[in-house]
């Protein structure tokens, strides 16, 4: 006999709603802790919060930006702004609302996509603090930090996270490397109260630290000791003979050959011609070799001697070494030679967990995407395959064109030598 489902007592029903309860609290709680300070999707009324730079106008070298989804997008209606001007300097920014992150983590995040060769430009963004002429915003401008990928050849794939302190800016040691594919990747900078940071690549973690070993800002806190030197009693051998390991009484008179015992004196061997026979020598099997005394460990060992650290005198903390200048602006300022980079999705906050949402949304369409872009690989692999045999049936014709052109001068040469022939011959005979 099937057993029917146990009905929702009212206790139970009082639980549940209780741990629901319990979970929009929670949910709500961590909202009103956390803040996005600037978001853009790039979608209806983009242009008003963002301004040209008119950095390069004058000189005619200045790339300008269209408000599209690109060639091949998981969401056509998805649109982000595209470089799309080759060889040009690119400068767009927004002023958004004045934060400082004193006290408070900070995210800044966004995607980009290379739909372009890019051979060599930047794809990176700047937030910039104090008051900022947008339009003539520039590489000059300064700004409090630059995050993204630059690349150029195929030796440059570098992930730039560049801080700026006291006026100097400071590139990250680390070698980080970017993504160079066609597809749309999400970056991630993550910094900390306590200075350590973190640097995502959709939404996995391509490297973490602290600012006080991973750039040159703060002298280092220690150092090794340069006048330290290596105790004379410090004993680094591991093993050492073992003092009650005795040599065999004879072991020094094993000899290391021995004359065959299984050798014999050949019938033909002739004493007076050959002298007395001696049987050929053989390795003693008795014989061990010089004498070793066996190894054990040396408990006196204290391992290989390393020169120690000391407080660094020069070090002064700053406890407010992470607190970048209140941030006003964003921008996107690169140099291209070769224009189609997508940026979109930028994000400024201090809520990690709600950065990761954003990715987990953007890429539900990730596969459509990816078929998007094949169909378009496929599309211009044709065009190419179509342009080279017209370019074949073009380089083929004139080769016959100048095969006929050839053999029709041929022709006119005979017929010129054969009328100078038959010129002379009448020439002779008056």
């Amino acid at each position: 006999m099937a057993k029917l489902p146990c009905p929702v007592t009212p206790s139970h029903q009082h639980l549940f709603l209780l741990v629901m309860i319990i979970a929009l609290l929670s949910f709500c709680f961590r909202c009103s802790l956390s803040e996005i300070i600037f978001e853009e999707r790039f979608e209806e009324g983009w242009q008003r919060r963002w301004v040209k730079s008119d950095w390069k106008s004058s000189e005619g070298k200045a790339g300008s930006f269209k408000h599209t989804a690109g060639k091949w997008s998981g969401d056509p209606d998805d649109k982000g702004i595209q470089t799309s001007n080759d060889a040009k300097h690119f400068a767009i920014s927004a002023k958004i609302p004045e934060f400082s992150n004193k006290n408070r983590t900070l995210v800044l995040q966004y995607s980009v996509r290379f739909e372009q060769e890019i051979e060599c430009g930047g794809g990176y963004i700047k937030l910039m603090s104090g008051f900022v002429n947008q339009k003539k915003f520039s590489g000059d401008t300064p700004y409090s930090l630059m995050f993204g990928p630059d690349i150029c050849g195929t030796d440059t794939k570098k992930l730039h996270v560049i801080l700026s302190y006291q006026g100097q800016n400071y590139p990250i040691k680390k070698d980080l490397q970017c993504e160079t594919d066609k597809l749309t990747h999400f970056y991630t900078f993550i910094l900390r109260p306590d200075a350590t940071y973190s640097v995502l690549v959709d939404n996995r973690e391509r490297d973490s630290g602290s600012m006080y070993t991973d750039w040159d800002i703060l002298p280092p806190r220690k150092i090794k000791d340069v006048n330290a030197k290596k105790p004379a009693d410090w004993d680094l051998r591991e093993y050492i003979d073992d003092p009650d390991s005795i040599k065999p009484e004879g072991h020094d008179s094993i000899p290391r050959e021995i004359s065959d015992p299984k050798a014999k004196e050949p019938d033909d061997w002739d004493e007076e011609e050959n002298g007395l026979w001696k049987a050929p020598k053989i390795p003693n099997p008795a014989y061990k070799g010089p004498w070793k005394p066996k190894k054990i460990k040396n408990p006196n060992y204290k391992g290989k001697w390393k020169t120690p650290w000391i407080d660094n005198p020069e070090f002064e903390d700053d406890p407010d070494l992470y607190v970048l200048k209140p941030i006003k602006y964003v921008g996107v300022e690169v140099w291209q030679v070769k224009a189609g980079s997508v940026f979109d999705n930028i994000l400024i906050c201090d809520d990690p967990e709600y950065a990761k949402q954003v990715v987990e949304e953007v890429f539900t369409n990730r596969e459509a995407e990816k078929d998007a872009f094949e169909e378009a690989e496929k599309k211009r692999k044709a065009q190419e395959e179509e342009e080279a045999q017209r370019a074949r049936e073009e380089g083929e014709r004139r080769r016959r064109d100048r095969g006929y052109d050839r053999g029709r001068d041929r022709h006119r040469d005979r017929y010129r030598r054969h009328r100078h022939r038959d010129w002379d011959y009448d020439h002779d005979e008056l």
